[in-house]
């Protein structure tokens, strides 16, 4: 006669994930709340309604959780591509992030703490960096200055967007966008 030695195949996985959303989001309602910088993990725990040790395993840190929030954004994960318009990734982020406003206003938004912001613009500094390579612009300075101003005009323009301080759509923001970078790239693409 065979035993049950455990939950169900499965069970356990929608356990794990439910939990760690449940302290991700949390995290992003305290964040809305109050800023990040001012939430602890004592108020993560109180809010997501689980126990000290059951938040210290699946994290180590308020900040691993911001983190994990972040990476969730797998479209910024994209293969680079030396095809196709400049920094693809634009109008899907946009789109993204006015689908999930609050999640994204909680990450980058201006009470979301100076660690966000770091973190999202490595991950897009990457991101940028990489499409540029692909496309031929070889490594150097030169690129390192104009990944910085490209990433800085995007983060920019989301983190205001996201703030309310800019209205506009999505297309609207991506034209914005290519049309303060794009050609500068381009001259820099174009150099020996």
């Amino acid at each position: 006669m065979a035993t049950n030695s455990g939950p169900p195949a499965g069970t356990v996985d929608r356990r794990v994930r439910r939990t760690r959303q449940a302290i991700q989001r949390a995290l992003i309602e305290l964040i809305l709340d109050k800023g990040y910088d001012q939430v602890t993990v004592s108020d993560l725990i109180r809010r997501a309604d689980v126990g000290r040790s059951t938040f210290y395993a699946h994290f180590d840190s308020k900040q691993a959780v911001l983190l994990a929030n972040l990476d969730e954004l797998t479209f910024l994960h994209a293969v680079p591509s030396a095809d196709g318009p400049l920094f693809a990734f634009a109008r899907p982020m946009f789109e993204h992030v006015h689908d999930q406003r609050d999640l994204v206003r909680a990450l980058l938004g201006r009470r979301s703490g100076r660690a966000v912001m770091a973190h999202g613009e490595q991950v897009l500094q990457a991101v940028v960096r990489d499409e540029l390579l692909a496309r031929g612009v070889r490594a150097s300075t030169r690129l390192d200055l104009v990944v910085t101003c490209v990433v800085g005009a995007f983060m920019a323009m989301l983190a205001k967007w996201v703030d309310g301080e800019i209205s506009a759509t999505a297309a609207e923001l991506e034209a914005a966008f290519r049309a303060a970078v794009v050609p500068g790239v381009r001259a820099l693409a174009a150099q020996p």
